[in-house]
């Protein structure tokens, strides 16, 4: 079994099964070839079905992988109080790679993560305007993310996404394949 096969189920099954647009983990390697080749493979089976890799940060032994669906991604950035915001901050929002390219450079630059991360996990843009608001404090509730409107909705989606990990999770460990649990 490869590592970052297991990672990526692990940490992206919502992104695979079409729930989310993206999903970001750490992952340790050992050699910057070894994980370009890996990022590369992974990207060469994944893309068929819609997925992609990127590797947003890197240091001398650990990688933040994006994962992410690529027309999903597209279709949450182009709501218009979404361009808005990220025009505000630097985005080129015309351009889905510059984009990205902008995220990683603003992860890279930066000693926490980006705000409008969350506009990229799939994150609504009332939590992600909430969070900056409130400076991270007084939510709602605290799942997969920060939750300041519609909690029990969101309690509803959290219940899902981890329905979907474990259900992922388990059939990964009794043979699935990942392009077998990746939704296309």
């Amino acid at each position: 079994m490869n590592v970052l096969e297991n990672e990526i189920i692990r940490h992206c099954a919502p992104t695979l099964a079409g729930l989310k647009t993206g999903n970001l983990f750490s992952y340790p390697y050992r050699g910057d070839s070894e994980l370009r080749q890996q990022v590369s493979y992974w990207n060469d089976l994944l893309n068929k079905r819609g997925v992609m890799l990127k590797i947003l940060k890197q240091n001398e032994r650990r990688a933040l992988i994006y994962v992410y669906r690529q027309k999903r991604l597209v279709k949450d950035l182009s709501c218009p109080r979404v361009q808005s915001f990220l025009k505000e901050i630097g985005y080129q929002t015309n351009d889905l790679q510059a984009c990205l390219t902008y995220l990683s450079a603003r992860v890279c630059n930066s000693a926490s993560f980006p705000h409008e991360i969350g506009l990229f996990l799939s994150y609504p843009f009332e939590d992600v305007e909430g969070f900056i608001r409130h400076a991270g404090k007084n939510e709602k509730q605290c799942g997969c993310w920060k939750v300041y409107c519609n909690a029990e909705e969101k309690n509803e989606l959290f219940n899902r996404y981890n329905k979907c990990t474990r259900i992922y999770c388990q059939r990964f460990r009794t043979g699935s394949s990942i392009l077998r649990l990746t939704v296309g």
